[in-house]
């Protein structure tokens, strides 16, 4: 079981992306944010989770529950 900040590593990772890339494509002013959400630091607001779920082309469900796998 995967939590969400777990998933969004993989997913970014997945595809090559760096931290500091991936702030920019989701119009966000600094990586850090994204690097504390994939540590569990915090939690995502829900504009967020739209937006990977927009960048990535995977499913709310898939993001947000624990207990589903991503398709990669």
């Amino acid at each position: 079981m995967e939590k969400f900040g777990e998933k969004l590593q993989r997913l970014r990772k997945h595809r090559g992306i760096t931290l500091r890339e991936i702030a920019p494509m989701l119009n966000i002013q600094s990586f850090s944010y994204v690097s504390e959400i994939e540590n569990g630091n915090k939690k995502p607001s829900l504009e967020f989770v739209l937006k990977i779920a927009n960048l990535f082309d995977v499913s709310l469900d898939q993001l947000l529950r624990d207990d589903l796998e991503l398709d990669l």
